[in-house]
C-alpha cells in the first residue's frame, strides 16, 4: 500500500527503516544483509520484488544501531533512547498464541500426541502450543527426551520423537520469489539457505524438480518447520526465497 501511495504521489523513492542494504550494480538494485548483522532483517524481506527494490531505499542498512541512536539524539527525536523490542509490531505484548487464536480458532482445540509409530502417548491442549523442534512443555513422560517432530493441523495431532528424528537434509520450497541475477534461478544452483531468522545461511544445492524447488543441504538440519521461510543467499546477497512445504 505504501509503495502504491508513494508512486501516486510521484515520489522519487520510498524510504524504510529496515536493517538491510541495497546496492546498485549495472542499473539494477540488489539486496544485501545489513552491515550490523545482529540487526539484519533481510530474511524477512525475501519476497520483495525487483520493481519494489528498484524504488526502495534502506539508509539504516549501512550503519549500526548505536549510530542510529546517535543521529536520533542529535535530531532530538523522542525515540532516541527507546528500549529495543524483539516483538513483531502487530504483536506488541509478545502473545503470538492470541493472534493465532483469532486467525485460526481450531488451533486451540485439544488433540492427540503420537509417537513415530502412530501410537497415542499423550494429549495436547491445542497445536498452537507446539512448534517443530520444541522439547519442553509436551507433558509426556518418556525414557528419553521427546521433541516435536511434526504438527498435523488437519488431524490436530502432534508427532513426537527423539532428537535424531529432527535431522533432515532436504526440504521443498513453494512460491519462490527471485531477486538474484537473471529473471529466474537456474535449474540447479549452489547457495546458502536460512530456514529461520536467527540461523546461519547453511550450504546447500537448490534444484527445480517436478514444479517445485528442492533444497539439499550439505549437513543435516534440525527442526525444519513447514510454513517458515527458506531464504537463499550468495554470501551477503539475498537471492530470494519461498515457503517451506509440509510433507505428505
Amino acid at each position: 500500500d505504501l509503495f502504491k501511495y508513494a508512486k501516486d504521489l510521484k515520489a522519487d523513492a520510498l524510504v524504510t527503516g529496515h536493517y538491510v542494504s541495497r546496492i546498485q550494480n549495472n542499473n539494477c538494485a540488489n539486496m544485501y544483509r545489513a552491515k550490523d548483522l545482529n540487526r539484519d532483517q533481510s530474511y524477512f524481506l525475501f519476497s520483495t520484488t525487483q520493481e519494489q527494490l528498484d524504488y526502495l531505499r534502506f539508509p539504516l542498512g549501512e550503519i549500526d544501531k548505536s549510530e542510529t541512536r546517535s543521529i536520533a539524539e542529535k535530531l532530538k527525536l523522542n525515540v532516541a533512547t527507546k528500549p529495543d523490542s524483539q516483538d513483531i509490531c502487530f504483536v506488541p505484548d509478545g502473545n503470538y498464541a492470541k493472534v493465532i487464536e483469532r486467525l485460526r480458532p481450531g488451533a486451540w482445540e485439544p488433540g492427540e500426541i503420537l509417537d513415530l509409530n502412530g501410537k497415542v502417548i499423550g494429549q495436547h491442549e491445542g497445536i498452537v502450543n507446539s512448534t517443530v523442534g520444541q522439547r519442553r512443555g509436551l507433558g509426556v513422560a518418556a525414557e528419553h527426551p521427546l521433541y516435536v517432530i511434526k504438527v498435523d493441523p488437519e488431524r490436530r495431532q502432534v508427532i513426537a520423537g527423539p532428537r535424531s528424528a529432527l535431522e533432515k537434509t532436504e526440504l521443498k520450497v513453494s512460491a519462490v520469489n527471485w531477486i538474484g541475477p537473471g529473471d529466474a534461478p537456474p535449474s540447479q544452483l549452489r547457495v546458502g539457505v536460512k530456514i529461520r531468522s536467527t540461523s546461519t545461511a547453511d550450504a546447500c544445492v537448490i534444484r527445480y524438480v517436478d514444479d517445485s524447488w528442492v533444497v539439499i543441504f550439505d549437513e543435516p538440519q534440525l527442526g525444519i518447520a513447514p510454513g517458515q521461510a527458506a531464504v537463499f543467499y550468495d554470501g551477503d546477497r539475498v537471492l530470494g526465497g519461498g515457503w517451506i512445504q509440509r510433507e505428505g
